[in-house]
């Protein structure tokens, strides 16, 4: 049986390890957890520990750990997978708006991560602009990476049954309020709304814009605001929703991405609004008369005026959203492109 290194101290739980983790159980591969004591000094840790593999994974966020799993694989002659998720130059340059991209302080974070992304032998993305930006920025080669989607967990997110109110409808953001899901634009979306009382919109989770998502919903009486939940419920709570929205910013990073509620309410058979983008699979059916209806990025007038057109039957398009989701991001679709990463670097898995 194959064997890969999951190197670094990562959170295992987090929704995009747990799906690269089943996909390579599914693909025949033993997995060997690896949890450095000092990222820097891990090769010496892995050498002293004798550990052995056919492939090391460094996973998402774990920039810190590439440099050491790197320099540990090249004495082994074993190939190196990074999956980042993002850019942390990106994240510090255009997220948190931290450098100007010009400073001194921004060009020394890209000169580092381009270092690290280019010691590997793949570096994986999860949509085709993330990749296209990565090979740009970074200066790597298209045979250097790959795309696999976030997706969500099966069977955890399914179809499930709920209770409905009678006339209610209920329009469900979820998420950790961050500025690249731009919940100003739901906040103002469902003041355009406060006139049709049958609309609710609920705002489920915690985050740095919270507080100024509530200061912003004063006074409305059709905005509610939920704390965030064990990950297990998640799908239960999405199936009492009606409509699920995506995310609004205006970002690049926006731009590139699709998020985890997007694949989640799909396969819990949830109609989505969310940024138009051009992350999701070319000639993908979407718009008002399917399960998936992409907008205009920041644009209030035009998330309010897709809910209350969608309040009329949008639970009647629960099908069309479920099949577009087996369609094109599930299981077996992101066990094949990961299968495709893999056999680009010359491994065959069982």
């Amino acid at each position: 049986m194959p064997s890969v290194i999951w190197w670094g101290r990562s959170d295992r739980d987090y929704s995009r390890n747990r799906i690269c983790r089943q996909l390579l159980q599914s693909l025949g591969y033993q997995l060997i957890d690896f949890s450095p004591r000092i990222s820097a000094l891990a090769d010496i840790e892995a050498q002293l520990k004798g550990l052995s593999a056919d492939l090391v994974w460094v996973p998402c966020f774990r920039h810190r750990d590439v440099a050491a799993a790197s320099r540990w694989a090249r004495k082994k002659n074993i190939p190196v997978l990074f999956d980042p998720l993002i850019s942390a130059w990106q994240k510090q340059v255009y997220e948190r708006d931290k450098y100007n991209p010009e400073s001194g302080a921004a060009q020394r974070l890209l000169k580092r991560e381009t270092k690290w992304l280019q010691a590997v032998d793949m570096v994986l993305l999860d949509t085709e602009p993330q990749r296209q930006m990565f090979m740009q920025r970074f200066d790597l080669a298209p045979a250097q990476t790959a795309c696999v989607y976030v997706g969500a967990e099966q069977p955890l997110f399914s179809p499930v049954q709920a209770a409905h109110g009678p006339a209610l409808v209920e329009v469900l953001f979820y998420g950790s309020f961050i500025a690249l899901h731009g919940v100003e634009t739901v906040i103002a979306a469902a003041r355009r709304t406060s006139h049709q009382p049958h609309i609710q919109w609920v705002l489920l989770g915690d985050g740095p814009a919270k507080a100024q998502a509530q200061q912003q919903a004063a006074g409305l009486a059709n905005v509610r605001f939920e704390p965030s939940l064990p990950y297990a419920l998640l799908p239960q709570r999405i199936a009492q929703a009606d409509i699920v929205l995506g995310v609004f910013g205006g970002s690049e990073k926006a731009a590139q991405v699709i998020p985890n509620k997007v694949f989640q309410a799909l396969a819990c058979a949830k109609p989505v609004i969310t940024r138009a983008s051009v992350a999701y699979p070319a000639g993908i059916a979407h718009g008002p008369n399917h399960g998936l209806w992409q907008i205009e990025a920041a644009n209030p007038l035009a998330l309010a005026e897709a809910v209350m057109q969608w309040s009329l039957g949008a639970r009647d398009k629960g099908l069309a959203a479920h099949t577009l989701y087996c369609t094109h991001f599930s299981e077996s679709r992101l066990q094949q492109q990961l299968l495709a990463a893999l056999s680009a670097m010359h491994l065959k898995p069982q």
